[in-house]
């Protein structure tokens, strides 16, 4: 079992957390990635019709068997603070392209004096009942994952990487692909440019770095390399993926 403390220090140390995403509203669901044996699951709230009463759900079916990260649809603060106060042990936030736009992020997902996150009653704070332990430490245990997936973000890599308080990058190769009018082209030569620019950069920053795949063979050379919070394919993926080859196998 691994809580948000655990997950936020063995991302700070680079030890490999590979995950799935979950974009299917379904505790059930949970329980499946859970049994699976995965390390963490990314709760898709920016590609899929769920809320954050849906992720808090999820959250609960999950319990301490297994951390979840949940993406925001966007860096709006009512979604980052609803998000938080969920008991999330971490946040994505999608499309950060510049330097300014990880800081705001960083200010909204932090408590004074470190930021500017709200301060509520919620599960994230045992409703009221772990309130002092939590703001305590909150600032240090949660993690704040800001996603690369945009040729700008990409050209402004080296100035993101100096801002304070991210625990990790995300390369979403999909849409930086796209970004590149290239898009699903992922193996490119001039995309894998990119994706080589971004890492080499987050190494030598010391930023943990992570990365979307829908090959679970790429898994142990994006290792090699330095990858240490590598996200395998999607629910729903692998639902039709398996019911297809089921369905074709016995016509």
């Amino acid at each position: 079992m691994m809580g948000s403390f655990q997950f936020s220090r063995r991302l700070k140390e680079k030890k490999p957390l590979i995950g799935t995403i979950q974009s299917l509203n379904s505790t059930e669901v949970t329980e499946i990635i859970i049994s699976a044996g995965f390390d963490w699951i990314f709760v898709d709230l920016e590609h899929s019709p769920m809320g954050t009463s849906d992720a808090q759900r999820i959250l609960q079916a999950a319990g301490t068997a297994c951390p979840c990260i949940v993406r925001s649809p966007n860096h709006e603060e009512e979604w980052i603070k609803k998000i938080l106060d969920t008991g999330a042990a971490g946040i994505i936030i999608p499309r950060v392209n510049t330097a300014e736009e990880a800081q705001q992020v960083i200010r909204l997902c932090k408590y004074p004096p470190e930021g500017c996150r709200s301060v509520g009653l919620s599960r994230s704070h045992g409703y009221g009942m772990t309130f002092k332990p939590y703001v305590e430490n909150a600032n240090r245990d949660t993690a704040i994952i800001l996603q690369v997936e945009d040729i700008e973000s990409v050209n402004n890599i080296e100035s993101i990487v100096k801002v304070p308080g991210i625990d990790a990058l995300f390369i979403g190769p999909y849409d930086l692909s796209g970004s590149m009018g290239k898009i699903g082209q992922v193996k490119d030569p001039e995309v894998q440019q990119q994706i080589e620019k971004v890492r080499t950069t987050c190494l030598k920053a010391g930023i943990a770095l992570g990365i979307f795949t829908s090959s679970p063979e790429d898994v142990p050379a994006f290792i090699e390399k330095g990858f240490n919070l590598i996200t395998v394919g999607v629910d729903a993926f692998f639902l039709a993926q398996s019911l297809a080859a089921i369905a074709k196998s016995v016509r």
